[in-house]
């Protein structure tokens, strides 16, 4: 296996490929089908696959290939999409028992544009329930593993999306962020994730929390984000906040970073560090963005601690508005998540209003800051991958590593709703990756876009990933099928892993 492997192509190669007709859109989904029977026992990254449509949606982008007519921009090209996003005619668990079987007779927006454009969807990938979490887990489908280490979390709350693009299991993956859920996986897994612009992509159907929720590409290459963003953004009536963006995000790529004035913030709030080694490991990526012409300034933490409580009182409330019956249904939900919703039900209603006045202002603080500067970087999560057991890592430089503690860096900017993009830096000296984040100013995501394609094209990071592919595919489980993981003894491919009987997507 290299990277002519074609699960490990990126969606633009493949769209040259079949337009040279070298490859086949029809080959490269039983490739991928292929991958996703021998590594997801391993890593579990999907609730549900779909071979069944991936095929016949195969088989008609190849018909539209070879008669010449105009191609839809991604067609033939094999996603994945999150299990919050409701698909029509396919089963959609939300991660929760409650939602087990249901099957959606309706695609929300982004779904609706991405079929539009020709996808080959491969399936449905894991999510914590209801996405609360940094973790992927959950009593439908079990636990997601990181490929880096199947001993590790690869993150959440898009982690199932974030490990099938790391291993070739698709080109792309639809993921949502709402305070560090597309961001926090691309880092732990070593693959490039973005979070746009506040409703520069329509966000209904994937978060209950209007102002927080944003919905985004997960990629190998920033080209391939970058193709996947220019399909997902503008405007939709079910978004009230959404906007139009007449802007074609390739376009961007190639401008480099000569000029740019880049914050360097080890530290954003206040307070809440990152480990050592994520932090020297991040500065070596801001070391290369200075070494490609960007003037480059350190400084001290721009937000104080008071926005993890904000942050905390928005989350809990949102999720008890979303169990209103938390005494009906409480026995069918995680013990943790019940008890989150009991915090958001003691909140008064004034502590919420002074929650997203502290909103507003970490929003004005960041816009003072890109007065000055183009790009603010900073790591991505504070730790590395734990335990794929745990919801949250044991310690933090010496502190419990409790829920949002760990993710200083990621949630401050679901409140601001300023692009922000996790890039793979390297590695720490465990030998799993680390994410440096890069944000842009107000609707600036092609600047962060094109810092990125800079740093991808001075620090490659491919091949890492089909290097720690290989390594899984040798390994005796991935050649037997046998599963990683099981919940109440039955393996994932037991668990729904066929596209559930509904409407015709």
């Amino acid at each position: 296996m290299d990277l002519d492997d074609p699960c490990f192509l990126p969606a633009y190669e493949l769209l040259a490929r079949y337009r040279a007709r070298e490859l086949s859109p029809v080959e490269v989904t039983h490739a991928a089908l292929e991958r996703i029977e021998r590594l997801d026992p391993l890593v579990n990254a999907f609730v549900t696959v779909t071979p069944e449509l991936a095929l016949e949606q195969a088989r008609r982008a190849e018909a539209a290939w070879l008669a010449g007519e105009a191609v839809a921009p991604l067609a033939g090209v094999p996603v994945s999409i999150k299990d919050l996003f409701p698909t029509k005619g396919i089963r959609t668990t939300r991660g929760s028992v409650r939602w087990r079987d249901w099957v959606p007779d309706f695609d929300v927006p982004s779904v609706q544009r991405m079929r539009a454009a020709g996808i080959v969807l491969l399936g449905k990938t894991n999510t914590p329930e209801a996405g609360w979490k940094g973790s992927t887990s959950n009593r439908v489908a079990g636990i997601t593993r990181n490929p880096w280490d199947l001993g590790r979390t690869p993150g959440g709350s898009s982690g199932g999306a974030a490990v099938a693009v790391a291993t070739g299991m698709g080109c792309l993956g639809l993921g949502s962020d709402g305070g560090g859920s597309i961001r926090i996986p691309a880092a732990f897994t070593g693959v490039y994730g973005l979070k746009p612009s506040h409703a520069l992509v329509p966000s209904s159907g994937a978060s209950p929390f209007e102002h927080l929720g944003h919905i985004g590409p997960i990629a190998r290459t920033v080209r391939d984000a970058a193709l996947l963003l220019t399909v997902l953004a503008g405007p939709d009536e079910h978004d009230r906040l959404s906007y139009d963006t007449p802007r074609d995000y390739l376009t961007v790529l190639d401008a480099g970073v000569a000029g740019l004035r880049v914050a360097w913030c080890p530290s954003l709030v206040g307070g809440l560090d990152a480990e050592p080694a994520v932090r020297d490991t991040s500065a070596e990526g801001v070391r290369e963005l200075e070494r490609l012409g960007a003037a480059v300034e350190e400084i001290p933490p721009p937000l104080g601690a008071e926005i993890v409580e904000a942050h905390k009182a928005l989350l809990s409330t949102g999720l008890a508005a979303l169990y209103p019956d938390l005494e009906e249904v409480e026995a069918d939900i995680e013990p943790d998540l019940a008890a989150t919703v009991r915090t958001g039900r003691g909140y008064s209603g004034l502590e919420v209003v002074a929650a997203q006045v502290r909103q507003l202002q970490v929003y004005d603080a960041m816009r003072s800051l890109f007065e000055r500067y183009d790009l603010v970087a900073t790591p991505a999560v504070s730790v590395t991958a734990f335990q794929a057991d745990r919801d949250f890592p044991e310690q933090v430089n010496g502190r419990p590593g409790v829920r949002v503690y760990w993710t200083p860096y990621s949630f401050p900017f679901n409140h601001s709703g300023h692009p922000a993009a996790s890039v793979p830096c390297g590695t720490a000296p465990d030998g799993l990756p680390v994410g440096l984040q890069l944000v842009g100013g107000w609707r600036r995501d092609d600047v962060v876009l094109r810092a990125s394609a800079a740093l991808e094209q001075a620090r490659p990071w491919t091949e890492s990933l089909v290097r720690v592919t290989r390594a899984l595919l040798t390994t005796p489980k991935a050649s037997s099928g046998e599963a990683a993981t099981t919940v109440d003894g039955v393996p994932p491919s037991a668990r729904g892993f066929s596209q559930i009987p509904g409407d015709d997507p």
